[in-house]
């Protein structure tokens, strides 16, 4: 078999939800060990083995060279198809939990990967540091602003590599466009346009279907409040509710967030930002997650805008658009875009793989590079650092303002699509009922102490 590429697996095995792990009571500082130094191949295992799991599983044993040493999953289906799905470059079957709890124990694993629902990247991340264990978690890596800044706080404490799925910042094109904008050649950037402009359909629950047996649903839902059992929202449905996410805001946009931030030189947080948004083109339907968005943030130097849909045919990613090796005919159409606009030229990227432009007047091209999506080399960059104890790319610290400004966006749309000043030394809004979306109610049973 070829080496796997995220279209190929997306074409076979389709874009299922991330399973989840079971819930417990967080380990305290005193059940925190070092686990054995990562040798040359590193001992790895993944919560959550859906779609998403079992594609970044199975390309860190193929290009980075990890072992897996062990599955955990709620449900016994995705634990028997993410074993099948990476044993053919893997022969030796790893071991098949139910409950985190024994993962975290475990001694002979360096690492996890987190390829969960939302609710659970920062739980299980901060368990896993204080557990001794470096931390690979998907994107958006917490599911409030609060969270991320635990996760920062328990990886410098117990000196865990934590690197968050974003991708983008391992890729080549991506690092040589950062160039590009430090040398200086766009001119002064006063303005960032960022767009998340997917299609998309009307989402229906429809049938609840029947709670498989042995699956404990109210495991699975963590934190969130209790609801009845959905084979929908287990399924990949939860993406429509802010119980369990940040709207296609924090599951897709910020990647190009992110990147944005990336090529910027990472200025940190902005002063304020201004939201609106609804469910305009899917009136009626099920989902509470706007299908339009269009956002804003201060920084200072400059101006970044977020425009996101959920509903035009003729859009395609970067991802899809762009790997053919070609400059798509028409940038609009790449609902994964960033513009800068610099004060002599106008710099193009798409991320996953989207390459660029700098164009001139006209739209004549300067500069161009196609790219191809990074997920390998992310993979890579973090097992070289589990074995090198460097700072990862796409490092917690790093990772933590596109996260948090991927939040500012939804909570000033969640208050009555207002604006809203930012104090980020304080966290905290000038908006009391905006402060409440910094730090939700956590179920008990479920939540995260305040000393990590």
């Amino acid at each position: 078999m070829n080496k796997l590429t995220r279209r190929s697996f997306l074409e076979t095995s389709g874009k299922t939800a991330a399973g989840m792990a079971l819930a417990g009571t967080t380990l305290s500082a005193a059940r925190a060990q070092q686990v054995a130094g990562a040798n040359e191949r590193p001992n790895v295992a993944l919560i959550g083995c859906g779609g998403r799991g079992r594609f970044v599983i199975r390309v860190m044993i193929e290009e980075g060279g990890a072992n897996c040493a062990a599955l955990c999953d709620l449900s016994d289906d995705r634990l028997e198809k993410c074993w099948q799905f990476i044993s053919e470059p893997q022969k030796t079957k790893p071991r098949l939990e139910k409950d985190y709890r024994k993962i975290l124990d475990a001694k002979d694993i360096d690492a996890i990967v987190i390829a969960t629902p939302d609710i659970w990247h920062a739980p299980l991340a901060i368990m896993a540091c204080q557990a001794g264990k470096d931390v690979y978690v998907e994107k958006p890596h917490s599911h409030n602003i609060w969270e991320s800044g635990k996760m920062v706080e328990a990886a410098r404490k117990y000196n865990k590599i934590v690197q968050v799925g974003t991708q983008n910042r391992s890729k080549e094109y991506n690092l040589a466009a950062r160039e590009i904008v430090r040398s200086g050649k766009l001119g002064k950037i006063g303005l960032v346009k960022v767009f998340n402009l997917k299609s998309g359909n009307a989402f229906k629950l429809g049938d609840p279907g029947t709670q498989p047996p042995g699956f404990d649903w109210d495991r699975w839902l963590g934190r969130a409040p209790v609801r009845p059992y959905h084979q929908q929202i287990f399924s990949g449905g939860w993406h429509n509710y802010w119980d369990f996410c940040g709207g296609d805001t924090c599951d897709d946009g910020i990647h190009q967030i992110d990147l944005a931030l990336m090529l910027m030189g990472d200025p940190g947080f902005p002063t304020n930002v201004r939201s609106i948004g609804g469910r305009y083109a899917h009136r009626g339907d099920d989902s509470e997650v706007p299908d339009v968005q269009i956002s804003n943030w201060d920084f200072g130097s400059f101006v970044m805008t977020f425009e996101l849909s959920g509903y035009p045919k003729y859009m395609e990613k970067s991802s899809d658009a762009l790997r053919r090796k070609t400059l798509v005919p028409d940038w609009t159409q790449n609902s994964t875009r960033i513009e800068l606009y610099g004060s002599e030229l106008l710099m193009i990227v798409g991320r996953h793989g989207g390459g660029f432009v700098v164009e001139q007047s006209k739209s004549r091209i300067v500069e161009k590079m196609l790219g191809e999506a990074g997920d390998a080399e992310h993979y890579k960059n973090f097992l070289e650092c589990i074995k090198g104890r460097k700072k990862p790319n796409a490092d917690i610290s790093i990772a933590h303002a596109s996260n948090v400004i991927a939040h500012m966006s939804n909570i000033a749309h969640r208050v009555g699509n207002v604006a809203l000043k930012y104090d980020a030394e304080k966290v905290c809004f000038d908006n009391e009922r905006a402060n409440k979306f910094i730090k939700p109610e956590y179920r008990k049973g479920y939540e995260i102490p305040e000393n990590v």
